[in-house]
């Protein structure tokens, strides 16, 4: 099948809209909407439109109004700040027990040496991450390194302070099998296996979050596996581990080790109770979620 040339127009925000208008969409304050469209596209504003509308249609619901999918829009928004907050002190804590445990295990530049890794062609395109990140980096100690010593790298605890969240999941995901990964999978309650797929889930997770994409009752690409057991306590496993509340579980359990006295989940539920329409089965939360263990 021949692919079609998109040559849609764009169109202005007064037409959006008097389109939204005839799709049944009701405006409480029509010129405040014009200034939010303004300044948040329509495109972006859709899929907090979606949940709005008719199953398989362009009709909106009887009574659904603009300033629904603007709460919508905004309770998504407050959320993926929170789960940011959180994941800085899970991404800090990673990136300080991979350098403690792998320096102790291999030296304090085990990561450039392949033999520590399980792909070479992998090891190689990590080390080329780490060393795009160091020459965009203008941090005075790596600036201070460079200019009183001729190594490749700063040691571990210096290089891994600029590398990306995502080259730190990377540089875990490919360490070979042995006792300082499993360590450092411990240190959290956790087998390396666990931890691997976790941690790349969490990475995933930040990425949309620091992208301002939707969130709330998005369906993640990436499906997080099922740890047997946990050394902590855990959830009962949901029937579809692909949404939001299985992955904020996942942070919850780290943040156990992390920061046993956050206040995550009472800041959360005071975001619901600020949000109080917002459907939390559309997050994959089941019934009976907050008398689990985490979430109490």
């Amino acid at each position: 099948m021949a692919l079609q040339y998109y040559n849609q127009p764009q169109i202005a925000v007064e037409e959006q809209i008097h389109l939204l208008k005839s799709e049944g969409l009701l405006f409480e304050n029509e010129s405040r909407a014009i200034h939010l469209l303004q300044n948040i596209s329509l495109f972006r504003l859709k899929s907090y439109l979606k949940p709005l509308r008719h199953n398989n249609s362009r009709l909106f619901k009887t009574g659904a109004t603009f300033e629904q999918a603007y709460m919508l829009y905004k309770f998504d928004s407050e959320l993926r700040k929170m789960i940011c907050s959180e994941l800085e002190k899970i991404e800090i804590s990673i990136r300080t027990q991979l350098s403690f445990t792998m320096a102790d295990a291999a030296g304090v530049f085990w990561f450039a040496d392949a033999s520590n890794f399980r792909d070479a062609n992998r090891h190689a395109s990590l080390l080329r991450c780490l060393q795009e990140e160091l020459h965009r980096s203008d941090d005075d100690a790596i600036i201070q390194f460079r200019q009183n010593y001729d190594n490749p790298f700063p040691p571990t605890w210096m290089t891994f302070e600029i590398s990306s969240f995502g080259t730190l999941s990377m540089m875990y995901r490919w360490l070979k099998a042995g006792h300082a990964r499993r360590k450092i999978a411990k240190f959290y309650g956790l087998p390396d296996t666990i931890m691997e797929s976790w941690l790349h889930s969490i990475v995933y997770v930040r990425n949309i979050c620091a992208h301002h994409s939707r969130l709330w009752n998005r369906r993640l690409s990436i499906n997080a596996l099922v740890p047997r057991r946990t050394h902590l306590p855990f959830v009962n496993i949901p029937s579809d581990t692909k949404r939001v509340y299985y992955v904020l579980s996942i942070i919850l359990y780290f943040l156990r080790t992390v920061n046993p006295n956050s206040t995550f989940v009472a800041r959360f539920k005071a975001l619901l109770s600020k949000y109080s329409s917002v459907d939390v089965a559309a997050m994959g939360f089941p019934n009976g979620w907050q008398s689990q263990v985490l979430w109490r």
